[in-house]
């Protein structure tokens, strides 16, 4: 299957380079490009792509608002932010908009290609440096009083597992490698432990992943 590309960046730079990079791989196409988050809003409905490569910082509608747009319409697009900018308050502004990937613009090509790969799935994904620091910036806080403990009996020996995996910042294909199951499977998981465990997005696993002890926050 061929994956649909929307390129948002008000860097023409930038755009041309992501297109020439994605003209060689036949898994991919680039269906459009847009220099504002709106313009990024009015190509996708008439192109439908699969994944907006989006930009946060452009002028007029930002990335942020754009994806906002972009997923709460109708047969919504995937979105994966790239941008220079990693500040704490645009990767919460990002994922609470509902974007599937956050990226810095200095990673190695490839990995941005495998990156829109991912998200194409419905897969997560988020910067190893990112994760690590929204992870930090959770166990730094001062602690709370508790409050219920959440459920978690009817979580079976797998889901354990995969949490495990998901808090270590695995994506499901990686983790139906580490497991020997089908992508697929590993989806429906993670799938479950969403519902069981009333997380919000997978960044939010992740957290449950730290407070229920099955990873060591880092040093």
């Amino acid at each position: 299957m061929t994956i649909r590309v929307l390129l948002a960046d008000d860097q023409p730079l930038i755009r041309t380079g992501l297109r020439v990079l994605i003209a060689d791989h036949d898994d991919l196409v680039v269906v459009g490009e847009a220099g504002t988050g709106a313009e990024a809003v009015e190509l996708a409905a008439d192109t439908r792509p699969d994944v907006v490569v989006m930009d946060i910082r452009m002028p007029g509608m930002d990335g942020i608002e754009a994806t906002r747009r972009l997923t709460t319409g109708n047969q919504p697009p995937h979105v994966l932010i790239l941008t220079t900018f990693d500040e704490d308050e645009h990767v919460y502004g990002a994922l609470r908009a509902g974007a599937g990937g956050f990226l810095v613009k200095d990673m190695a090509l490839e990995d941005i290609l495998a990156a829109i790969r991912v998200v194409a799935t419905g897969d997560a994904l988020i910067a190893p440096g990112i994760t690590r620091r929204l992870i930090a910036d959770f166990v730094g806080r001062p602690a709370v009083p508790a409050g219920p403990r959440r459920p978690t009996d009817g979580i079976t020996d797998r889901e354990r597992e995969v949490l495990t995996l998901v808090g270590r910042g695995r994506s499901n294909h990686e983790i139906a490698a580490e497991l020997f199951i089908s992508a697929a499977t590993a989806k429906a998981h993670v799938a479950r432990l969403f519902t069981k465990l009333a997380a919000r997005d997978r960044v939010h696993l992740v957290i449950i992943a730290y407070e229920m002890g099955l990873v060591e926050p880092p040093r």
